[in-house]
């Protein structure tokens, strides 16, 4: 299945006459490619929108790939670890390498990995690829810095959506089963109740404490949140039996992955979730 997602993603093999670069997400993989546009080639790693990321496991192809790379993206925070064993086992000094943890500031064991929700500094993100790109291809660098300008242009949509969430539904208390959305619910304004005993042991694959449980399902059943969440990509009994005591309950639910569809690009996949979400806040 690997194999599949790499040659579907731009392939192991970079064309001489383009850049190539690997993404360790798909999300950051489909932005590379809308700055760098036919000057670049790139493979993104992390595609399968079945699949739980936390629990790839990289192969011989993705190694290639890797090694072979002029620049690659990787998000950083543990989400991707695998990258850097990957990275040290074919060291190069021409390779560039952007971590967005790094370039978000972003740090610490308990930090949210979903760095790609952070609508407000999408920005700094498309900045901080096209600048590798330019620095690791000089001579395209003009046409590298025109594609971020038309990417960030193209989040308009997105921005205008959320600031809307915000003005409509700011502080209104929603949950997520994990922190996929949080930085999206804290740029709309509004408060997750999901207790953090609950959603990190559930990202962490591992079941969270009864007493977590019970105050998630708490929350629930006495209609404290005006909107569930869900995690589609990473399902586990607990999680489906939340899903099902909302869908009984009443509560909308807005299903979320962490990465992004096939036939989508990052703008569309991003505006469609926000406006599922506004829909189902508008729900009284």
């Amino acid at each position: 299945m690997l194999g599949s997602c790499l040659a579907a993603c731009g392939g192991a093999t970079h064309p001489s006459s383009t850049l190539g670069v690997v993404a360790a997400e798909n999300v950051y993989g489909n932005i590379a490619a809308q700055i760098g546009g036919p000057d670049v080639s790139v493979t993104s790693i992390l595609t399968n929108p079945n699949a739980d990321p936390h629990l790839f496991q990289p192969g011989t192809a993705t190694g290639l790939a890797v090694a072979q790379a002029r620049v690659v993206i990787e998000n950083g925070l543990d989400y991707d670890a695998f990258m850097t064993k990957l990275e040290n086992a074919s060291p190069s000094k021409s390779r560039l390498v952007v971590t967005m943890a790094d370039v978000l500031g972003i740090h610490g064991k308990d930090a949210n990995p979903h760095l790609w929700y952070d609508v407000p500094r999408l920005d700094r993100i498309a900045g901080a690829i096209a600048g590798a790109l330019s620095q690791a291809d000089p001579a395209h660098a003009a046409a590298y810095r025109k594609g971020a300008v038309r990417f960030i242009a193209s989040l308009q949509s997105l921005r205008r959506e959320v600031a809307s969430i915000r003005g409509r539904f700011g502080g209104d208390f929603v949950a997520y089963t994990e922190p996929v959305p949080g930085y999206l619910i804290t740029a709309a304004g509004l408060r997750n109740l999901a207790p953090a005993s609950f959603t990190r042991p559930i990202e962490e694959g591992t079941e969270p404490a009864p007493a977590a449980v019970a105050a998630m399902d708490a929350l629930v059943a006495h209609h404290r949140i005006r909107v569930l969440l869900y995690n589609s990509q990473a399902v586990s009994p607990i999680t489906a039996n939340l899903r099902a005591a909302a869908k009984g309950a009443g509560i909308p639910i807005v299903p979320v992955s962490e990465t992004l569809p096939p036939g989508l690009t990052f703008q569309r996949w991003q505006l469609a979730q926000a406006r599922a979400l506004a829909a189902a806040l508008g729900r009284r």
